[in-house]
């Protein structure tokens, strides 16, 4: 995509990745992403705000070529992660006057990642700004969003803040703005959970400070900009809180249908009772989806045979999933068959230990469920609704 102008001065130059659908080998990315770089200039320097991915450094070039950009004097890195500081060697190659304008955590990242020798970095300290002649940088540190070396650039006289991933959205989009905010906001919900829901109390805290800022202009790594910042920071203060929803997910996974005839039937159970309830055939579902849906229910419930004495691994899976992003659900238990023998509660509940919260008596049946099975998943139902009109989730 060609050079976007942001502000007079300020120019969009990254790089949208239409194609890709795998992150880190793990997040699938259904819409594609982009990465975000932005040429900042001022009346005596110019700064490139983060770089792209490595394999569209020809992308980064092309756009800063086509802008005729004969110096830059600072690259500055906000996290070492290559999707964002990748082009760095090569930005340096060809503008080799510029210094990468980092933290000292960061700076010892890129030399690992990148041998970026320890001659070329400005290293900077939290709250320090760096002056481009009419326009000033300030950098906030702002560990665990989602790396320990993660900071945020703030450009005082326009009040753009430059959060990198942080209030990003993997989302491949011509539009330099958020203007389809529902299929943002979507997209950044997804992100949300996939990663930085592990990271919520060290947001707040983030989220304190920049309580003492202006924002006009959120301009993240990945995804479109926020010309109305109160979108998405609002919706991150609600994702953040400790608000849970009247909301069940069930994840569930069936070798030969008695474990989906458990989970069908407690789904029709919930709904009967007014609760909603989210089920996800984990032999088919995006991961992501079941990141994103664990943002806000109440309840988890994961169902599964046994397979050789424990639970179904795509139930593992679910539950290993569960306990690293370590979503704000207050009440969890485990649903499934098994032939003679089990060991899946003892298994998927030590799995939990990230998650504050109260189990549900198990629901375990021999075989094919029969009627008395039926009711003991009657009664979860009703037990859950219960526990949700206590925590004041149900009118």
């Amino acid at each position: 995509m060609p050079p976007h102008e942001v502000r007079p001065g300020i120019t969009w130059v990254g790089a949208v990745d239409w194609d890709r659908r795998l992150f880190d080998e793990l997040i699938p990315l259904p819409d594609g992403t982009s990465y975000n770089s932005y040429l900042v200039k001022g009346s005596q320097k110019a700064a490139l705000i983060d770089t792209v991915n490595p394999n569209k450094g020809d992308e980064l070039v092309s756009n800063l070529q086509k802008l005729g950009v004969k110096r830059i004097d600072y690259i500055i890195s906000h996290h070492g992660e290559q999707d964002h500081s990748g082009s760095i060697p090569r930005i340096l190659e060809l503008y080799p006057e510029a210094k990468v304008v980092t933290n000292e955590k960061c700076k010892e990242l890129l030399k690992i990642l990148l041998h970026v020798s320890d001659d070329k970095f400005h290293v900077v300290k939290d709250r320090e700004a760096l002056s481009l002649g009419d326009r000033t940088l300030e950098f906030i540190i702002a560990p665990w969003v989602h790396w320990p070396e993660t900071m945020l650039t703030y450009l005082r006289e326009e009040r753009i803040l430059f959060p990198c991933d942080f209030l990003g959205s993997h989302l491949a989009t011509s539009e330099l703005y958020a203007v389809d905010e529902a299929k943002v906001l979507d997209s950044a919900k997804r992100y949300y959970a996939e990663i930085m829901m592990p990271f919520r109390p060290h947001i707040k805290k983030h989220f304190e400070v920049l309580s003492g800022y202006k924002i006009d202009m959120v301009a993240p790594s990945h995804g479109p900009i926020y010309n109305r910042p109160a979108l998405i920071i609002d919706a991150y203060k609600d994702w953040i809180s400790e608000v849970v929803k009247n909301e069940v997910v069930l994840a569930y996974v069936s070798m030969h249908g008695s474990t989906r005839l458990m989970a069908q039937h407690l789904t029709d159970a919930l709904i009967v009772r007014g609760v909603h309830v989210k089920p996800f055939n984990l032999t088919v579902t995006d991961i992501g989806e079941l990141a994103k849906a664990l943002v806000e229910p109440a309840t988890l419930v994961l169902a599964s045979p046994t397979v050789l004495g424990g639970a179904h691994p795509l139930a593992i899976y679910a539950a290993y999933l569960a306990n690293a992003l370590k979503p704000k659900v207050r009440f969890a238990t485990l649903i499934g068959s098994y032939g003679w023998g089990t060991r899946a509660v003892e298994q998927v509940t030590g799995m939990l230990g990230n998650l504050k919260v109260e189990l549900y008596e198990p629901v375990l049946v021999k075989g094919k469920p029969r009627n008395e099975d039926y009711e003991k998943l009657d009664r979860l139902a009703d037990q859950i609704l219960d526990r949700h009109k206590g925590a004041g989730l149900v009118k």
